[in-house]
């Protein structure tokens, strides 16, 4: 059973900021696409951000320049950084990895738990 471990989640005022964590086995980390997506109460699941194996990124176009997505090798750790906060980026947060190098929901093999980011106005 593969465990991602997100953590970092929280509540915080607009323009405020958080960094999530997501833990997860070194055969993982080292190999696999990871990915944030997130979901808010009555939506779809969606893509946030990814990272590939190479250090490739990419950023939903609504978050970028305040959302960014890096990893730390040392700690199997895949971070992602929250910047500039609106109250529309509330939503639970899901850590995902992925064998290949898609980022799409369906092509996960691997999610966390999630972890909850709320933000008041």
């Amino acid at each position: 059973q593969v465990q991602l471990v997100e953590s970092g989640g929280g509540l915080v005022q607009a323009g405020g900021s958080l960094r999530l964590s997501c833990v997860a086995p070194s055969r993982i980390f080292t190999i696999y696409t990871m990915a944030w997506f997130r979901q808010a109460p009555g939506k779809e699941r969606e893509f946030v951000a990814g990272i590939r194996r190479n250090g490739d990124t990419s950023h939903k176009d609504s978050v970028k320049g305040r959302f960014t997505i890096s990893k730390d090798g040392a700690k199997n750790t895949v971070y992602l950084q929250l910047d500039s906060l609106k109250p529309e980026d509330s939503a639970v947060y899901y850590c995902a990895a992925n064998a290949g190098f898609s980022f799409a929901a369906s092509a996960m093999n691997y999610w966390g738990q999630g972890t909850q980011v709320t933000v008041s106005s």
